[in-house]
């Protein structure tokens, strides 16, 4: 299984030919993303829209909204479970790992867990997280 990090969600949800691509030849049931993600894109969203200068661009970030919405449906969400948490009691532990943020360290807990390839453009970062396997699909 590859889990997309929300970099690579939201630049292959843009239209990134690289990405669309790497999820053909894996296979689109071979591909899921985080509820970490899902809650960062939602995140994002939901600002646009509440930080929206004009009613043209609250139209838009209505219609982002929207499609993300509709992308998140498509997908497997990863849930946090009991593997997930012992994964981050142990990973948070870990000196090493102080840099990298919460969210990140969730995701890669979930990664963990599913023993799943994580697909972000982090490479350097997430490199960090002993035995996470880590790939980018983006040039």
């Amino acid at each position: 299984m590859h889990v997309l990090d929300t970099d690579t969600l939201t630049r292959g949800h843009g239209g990134h030919a690289g990405i669309a691509k790497r999820v053909r030849e894996v296979g689109e049931e071979n591909v899921a993303t985080t509820i970490i993600s899902a809650i960062e894109t939602l995140r994002g969203r939901h600002e646009f829209m509440l930080k929206a200068s004009d009613g043209a661009e609250l139209l838009r970030a209505q219609q982002l909204l929207q499609r993300s919405e509709e992308l998140l449906q498509s997908l497997p969400i990863l849930l946090v479970n009991s593997g997930v948490a012992a994964q981050f009691d142990k990973l948070r532990e870990n000196r090493k790992l102080k840099k990298i943020g919460r969210r990140d360290l969730l995701i890669a807990c979930i990664s963990l867990a599913q023993d799943a390839t994580l697909v972000t453009r982090n490479l350097r970062h997430f490199r960090q997280v002993p035995g996470l396997r880590v790939e980018s699909w983006i040039d």
